[in-house]
């Protein structure tokens, strides 16, 4: 299996982890991060073990593996840097694993304007990392503008939860291929 297959297929498997839980956005880690579970038969073990401090499982759920934004905006707020000082402390440890950012956008607006967006936000979001101390050789940034929504209805509930940054784990001294 080449890197970038084993990139998409870890991408793949965390955000089907991430849409398995009910609870994502409530209770949990940092950030509103709720854990990867094993319900409806997917597993969360390629993750580790979310009591192992070193593990992907236990930065996404305590940690917290995402930021919030208002709308149209990248700026980051400061729970937002709350959470990313304790991702980049986190990062700073435990080096052997690189980043892929995933910058997001709500549904409204046009492709182009959500894809600035997220681009916009996932390079918030590095820059924040890098002058934290996390090299940036470790980090690369995407954007899905709109495209990858953890929640659809026509209302702020929902827009605002797909107003995001998500900070995605790979082991591997490099950051993730195909990025």
């Amino acid at each position: 299996m080449t890197r970038l297959n084993a990139a998409i297929l870890l991408i793949a498997t965390l955000g089907l982890a991430a849409c398995n839980n009910p609870n994502r956005y409530g209770a949990g880690g940092a950030g509103g991060a709720g854990g990867a579970g094993g319900l409806n038969g997917i597993s969360s073990s390629g993750l580790g073990d979310p009591h192992n401090p070193s593990s992907i499982a236990y930065f996404n759920q305590t940690v917290g593996d995402r930021v919030f934004f208002a709308e149209d905006k990248s700026t980051l707020s400061p729970e937002a840097q709350t959470i990313l000082v304790a991702q980049a402390n986190w990062l700073n440890k435990y080096k052997e694993y690189s980043i892929l950012e995933e910058g997001n956008a709500d549904e409204r607006g046009t492709e182009e304007y959500n894809l600035a967006l997220g681009a916009r936000r996932a390079q918030a979001v590095k820059q924040f990392l890098i002058d934290h101390g996390v090299s940036a050789n470790r980090i690369r940034t995407i954007s899905y503008g709109k495209e990858r929504p953890v929640a659809t209805c026509d209302n702020e509930s929902c827009w605002s939860q797909n107003r995001r940054a998500v900070t995605a784990l790979t082991q591997g001294g490099g950051a993730p291929a195909g990025s």
